[in-house]
């Protein structure tokens, strides 16, 4: 079930990107057995008893599952959707530009300041 998610922790490990999941199971335990053994190594919160409709679901307005929001350096929602390649395309795009934002950020005299 996690093969792309592991494919992209690996692709890009030194880049500025993170995963965050969150599980819609109504038993907690059973999210705590599935995280331990699919040895997720990103975090993965627990959208609560009422499952597919649990607060984060709520917040985010989630309508259906799984669906992927990518969110750029600046905190603004960049894309959302439910995965494939035009979600891959808005990841790399976001991560670029990311990295570019940082590289500007970086004093070129190496001074510091």
């Amino acid at each position: 079930m996690y093969p792309h998610e592991r494919s992209l922790v690996a692709k890009n490990r030194n880049r500025p990107f993170a995963i965050i999941g969150v599980n819609s199971d109504q038993d907690r335990e059973r999210v705590r057995r599935v995280v331990k053994q699919e040895n997720l190594t990103w975090r993965s919160f627990w959208n609560g008893q009422q499952g597919i409709r649990g607060p984060i679901a709520q917040a985010w307005n989630v309508q259906l599952w799984p669906t992927v929001i990518v969110i750029d350096h600046e905190g603004i929602i960049r894309h959302r959707g439910h995965g494939g390649a035009e979600m891959d395309q808005a990841l790399e795009i976001w991560i670029a530009a990311a990295e570019k934002a940082a590289d500007k950020s970086v004093d070129p005299s190496g001074s510091g300041s």
